[in-house]
């Protein structure tokens, strides 16, 4: 065999391998179905056994509230689900809680439901589109989810009426979609959003996991997954970024984050912050693993929650 095949030949069979790659990491991540919350669990590194004691007792307590199914059709044809809570008091203030990947609506904001449910909020937790009762294929990790969060305050001003206050709160997936919401225009009504752990991109993340998870290059897995995401699911890895989006922010915006997050750096909440336009506070639990502030330290992130919204909401 001459050299020049023999070279032809191996980058036949590495561009296969790159391909091979590609298709795996992508539908691995990105396809509904095959995103396993088992494997999203591991990788966030937060032992959530210790914490389900807690979650248990508060689960009883949400579900004994009145609570419905609702659904709504999205921007491209989805039939989306969420579960409402209607406050018992006359206040009018309503918080759209978005969960994080492979989450779901309800399951996801059962210990914080306690939290909003006690202070008079209405309580509206959508199911993300490709997760639990929403239709769709493909994830839209924030960058099509924030459309849908439009949908969801539509809908929220339509059943609360036009003097409704809505707090946006998300955590992970979820915080990446109330950050890049924050830079389309949003209605009067949406006075604050707190992201807890969201991310930059889905691009930034998942470099991120190939990297400090895996060991593996980002290429060529994640240049081949935007190739494929943009022609099946409509968008860039990197179309929308929370660092960017921010910078367009009028709504008042607090940032949680755990300073022990493997899965979503810390560094990306420093980064989303600096350049946030808006209005801005802080809180980083020290020690805390991927989503677990909350848990970890509840009275801080419950005062700093109660600080914000006293500002925002009144």
């Amino acid at each position: 065999m001459g050299v020049w095949k023999k070279i032809a030949t191996t980058a036949g069979l590495l561009a296969a391998a790159g391909i091979g790659e590609t298709v795996y990491f992508y539908n691995r991540t990105m396809k509904r179905g095959n995103a396993r919350t088992e494997r999203t669990t591991k990788m966030s590194g937060t032992d959530w056994e210790k914490y389900f004691p807690l979650m248990e007792e508060r689960k009883k307590y949400v579900l004994a509230q009145e609570h419905r199914d609702v659904y709504l059709t999205s921007f491209d044809g989805l039939k989306l689900h969420a579960t409402y809570f209607p406050a018992e008091n006359a206040e009018n203030k309503l918080v759209i809680c978005f969960h994080g990947y492979t989450g779901e609506g309800l399951s996801n904001h059962v210990a914080i439901a306690d939290y909003f449910l006690k202070r008079g909020y209405a309580m509206l937790m959508p199911d993300a589109r490709a997760h639990g009762g929403s239709e769709g294929e493909y994830i839209g990790f924030g960058c099509l989810d924030r459309k849908d969060a439009l949908s969801w305050i539509d809908w929220a001003i339509g059943e609360c009426g036009h003097n409704v206050r809505i707090l946006l709160h998300g955590t992970s997936m979820g915080g990446a979609t109330v950050l890049m919401a924050s830079g389309l225009r949003l209605p009067e009504n949406v006075k604050g959003i707190v992201s807890d752990c969201g991310f930059t991109s889905p691009k930034e993340v998942f470099t991120h996991v190939l990297h400090h998870m895996y060991h593996l290059p980002a290429f060529p897995a994640i240049q081949g997954a935007d190739v494929l995401n943009r022609r099946l699911a409509g968008y860039g890895m990197d179309e929308c970024n929370a660092s960017r989006e921010v910078r367009k922010a009028t709504v008042p915006i607090l940032f949680i984050h755990g300073s022990a997050d493997t899965f979503v750096p810390c560094s990306m909440c420093y980064e989303i912050y600096e350049n946030c336009s808006s209005p801005k506070e802080l809180l980083i639990v020290e020690g805390a693993a991927h989503a677990e502030s909350y848990y970890k330290e509840m009275e801080a992130y419950e005062n700093a929650l109660t600080k914000f919204a006293d500002k925002v909401m009144s």
